[in-house]
């Protein structure tokens, strides 16, 4: 038998059986695998049996030179080889079709809002309709919203959603929202429109404009796009009805409603949580080059205000994180001058994100991350301009409606807040060691949870917090993930309707705050907010951390690269990403190993360790079992890196500022999978020392006698007794916290 046979075989073993840990079938599997491996059939393989050395060493756990059947179903059900490649094999997968740049198929996609013209006010706009009146746009300035929907009597796509426009309209109309029916094709004759408006019951006026003027002032691309402009004339979403036709398909329901889902929200007082998208329709032909009529001036309350609300409030708000407000015409003209300078040098509004591929093409309209916070092009124009021309005020009248955010809480009203038993006292000056604090739930069911928000007593010394609902009294392991999480920039985690996290009954709450001192001595009191779930989820939200805690910097290393990779046990959907180093990281990288070659994720060029973000995409995307994704990181221990605390030291992996973490989070779910129910664990593995890290983690486990995730001193000395050392001084070097025992990221500093 050849050894690439045999390495077959061995994969085989994994892929067939790993997912099926403990089920007869797998059984069956890994028996039929070891006796063709068992080539004289004594219930043992030896290393000239399976002569692949690196697959021996990870199934042979006690060492012995050989491996006998029940060792091999314990090493498969530890992970041993989790990190065999799919590559090895490549007739373990068929290969993907061709893919290609212009599918038969499309559908509305989230668009990036600021380069589309959401935001902006939109002049007061006059218009004629068929019936031959008069209106100006602020003739509708007690109605709550208005609406101008493109429609048209020869496009197919138009023709289809003329009956939701006027259900839609019935619907709304007794609430304060006006809709206005534009139909911008010069060749359609007025019978054939009036004939439309008898046929679907618009109550709205329909306005024939061939010129395509009001088309020109909306910026609209086709047919079938609504604008929704709330009481301020602010345009506050622009794009499809919903998502039950489009080019080459039609559903019987609708799947996600943009326009009702955006006109309640702005009869709440809300942003809609999609602000824009494509349009799949009948493209208008005009001159899109020309700029329509706008204010002859760019003035804080037509423009600026509304820039500002957008996209910086969130946090420079009173009771906000930032240090300043900027809710006011006269607070941000004082710093108007700040303003130009970090928006100039892209440190505000925080985002680090290099663009897609995709984004640099005019023709890819596609929004990656939903909760991209850059500005875009003409938003910088814009602002420029003000502040260079004196940064005029203009006319109160032309504000935008305010915005509010109910008792602080930017979620809204929690159902339910806990808060730490007592308040956590932090010094004035130095550090501090991370504290773990305890809060006990007493929920009497569990409870499926959509929304989450982590707000600090004293947010001017919170760096970050790590909640986490593991069991127990160990400490937490950033690399297991999180439940909840804030760190400056990021205080919520907000998910759609179908998909939550889990609060089980009677679970506690496990905080791990990291403080920084600010001069002053103080006392924080963190809470946590949680909105339930009115129904149970489709899809359960899990965290799963890449991490490689064997990192070493060497001294004044101003590029050093280091790099951990995550198997996917299982087939799954990313939701988003946080990537989180320390003083010294300096860039990161999430990248998708797949059979049809890399992939890149996330690339953040530049990252700061002040804005630790979470990346959202905007549409969940599909791995495959066998995928892997990788996470490299680069750091700065270099004296050109003004933050370094000593460029002389080699730094390693540490919960300390002066330590280096290299973790990159993934948050995912499982397509198919029930939720509350386990589906197995993720595995972390080092791309470079996957074999010492399988080892490492076989050893923890021999040596964690009665399994409860903690290696003590008593339990070293049991099952190495020869070796004093082993117990005595090396479990001193690794027992940082000095509590006799330890734990998984303790013993990953053991030199292997």
């Amino acid at each position: 038998m050849t050894t690439r046979r045999i390495i077959n075989l061995t994969i085989a073993v994994v892929v067939c059986a790993v997912p099926l840990v403990g089920h007869v079938w797998a059984q069956n599997t890994l028996e039929k695998r070891f006796d063709q491996l068992d080539r004289n059939q004594d219930g043992k393989i030896t290393p000239n049996e399976l002569p692949a050395a690196e697959f021996f060493k990870r199934l042979d756990l006690d060492g012995n030179s050989e491996i006998t059947k029940p060792e091999a179903a314990r090493a498969l059900a530890r992970g041993a080889l989790n990190d065999v490649t799919q590559s090895a094999n490549e007739n373990l997968a068929p290969s993907s079709p061709t893919p290609t740049e212009s599918p038969v198929r499309e559908g509305p996609r989230p668009i990036k809002p600021g380069e589309h013209g959401v935001g902006k006010q939109i002049p007061d706009l006059s218009f004629t309709d068929i019936a031959g009146k008069q209106y100006n746009l602020s003739d509708f300035r007690d109605q709550k919203a208005v609406i101008f929907a493109m429609t048209g009597t020869g496009c197919p796509l138009c023709l289809k959603y003329a009956p939701s426009l006027a259900a839609i309209e019935k619907q709304y109309r007794d609430k304060g929202v006006t809709f206005v029916f534009i139909n911008p094709n010069e060749s359609e004759k007025s019978e054939r429109l009036r004939e439309a408006v008898e046929t679907h019951g618009f109550q709205g006026p329909y306005v024939s404009d061939g010129q395509k003027k009001l088309p020109a002032v909306l910026g609209a691309e086709t047919t079938t796009e609504v604008f929704v402009l709330d009481q301020a004339r602010t345009l506050v979403y622009r794009g499809a009805v919903d998502d039950q036709y489009g080019f080459a398909y039609a559903l019987d329901e609708p799947r996600v409603t943009y326009l009702t889902d955006a006109l309640d929200a702005v009869l709440a007082g809300h942003t809609p949580e999609v602000q824009a998208t494509s349009s799949p329709g009948c493209e208008l032909f005009y001159d899109k080059t020309a700029k329509p009529e706008t204010p002859t001036s760019i003035t804080y309350h037509n423009r600026i205000s509304r820039i500002i609300q957008a996209n910086c409030i969130e946090c420079h708000r009173e009771g906000g994180i930032a240090p300043i407000a900027l809710e006011t015409y006269d607070e941000v003209k004082d710093y108007a001058g700040m303003i130009r300078n970090v928006v100039e040098r892209g440190v505000m509004p925080p985002w680090f994100a290099a663009p897609q591929a995709s984004e640099g093409n005019e023709k890819s309209l596609a929004l990656h991350w939903t909760n991209d916070r850059s500005l875009s092009a003409s938003e910088k124009e814009d602002l420029f301009a003000w502040i260079k021309a004196g940064a005029l005020e203009g006319n109160s009248a032309d504000a935008p409606l305010p915005k509010t955010f109910p008792g602080g809480w930017l979620i809204g009203k929690p159902d339910a807040v806990f808060e730490f038993p007592q308040p956590v006292p932090v010094k004035a000056t130095g550090t501090m060691p991370y504290r773990n604090v305890t809060v006990e739930t007493d929920l009497p069911e569990d409870k499926w949870v959509q929304a989450i928000e982590v707000r600090p007593g004293k947010v001017d010394v919170v760096h970050h917090v790590i909640v986490s609902l593991r069991a127990g009294e160990g400490e937490i392991d950033e690399r297991d993930g999180y439940w909840g999480v804030y760190v400056p920039g990021n205080s919520t985690l907000v998910y759609p309707d179908g998909y939550a996290k889990l609060l089980p009954k009677g679970a506690k709450l496990r905080f791990q705050m990291h403080y920084t001192p600010n001069g002053t001595a103080t006392e924080d009191s963190t809470r946590i907010g949680v909105i339930f779930a009115k129904e149970p989820p489709r899809h359960e939200v899990k965290v799963a951390g890449i991490a490689n805690a064997r990192i070493s910097i060497p001294p004044r290393a101003d590029n050093h690269q280091e790099v951990a990779s995550l198997r996917l046990p299982y087939d799954i959907q990313v939701l988003g990403f946080l990537p989180h180093m320390h003083l010294r990281g300096k860039a990161a990288r999430y990248e998708a190993l797949t059979a049809d070659g890399t992939e890149m994720l996330l690339d953040i060029p530049r990252y700061d360790f002040n804005w630790q973000l979470l990346y959202r995409l905007a549409e969940p995307q599909s791995f495959k079992a066998g995928d892997t994704i990788r996470f490299t990181c680069w750091f700065d221990n270099s004296e050109n890196n003004p933050a370094n605390p000593d460029p002389a030291k080699t730094v390693r992996w540490g919960p300390q500022t002066e330590d280096e973490m290299h973790l990159g989070y993934v948050e995912y779910i499982v397509p198919g999978a029930k939720p509350g129910e386990p589906v197995g664990g993720m595995r972390r593995v080092r791309a470079a020392g996957a074999v010492r890290n399988a080892v490492g983690s076989g050893l923890f486990n021999r040596l964690d006698t009665n399994g409860d995730g903690f290696v003590t001193r008593d339990e070293v000395r049991q099952k190495l007794p020869d070796n004093p050392n082993a117990s005595g001084p090396i479990f001193d070097r690794l027992d940082r916290d000095r509590n006799g025992k330890l734990d998984k990221t303790e013993f990953s500093r053991l030199p292997q």
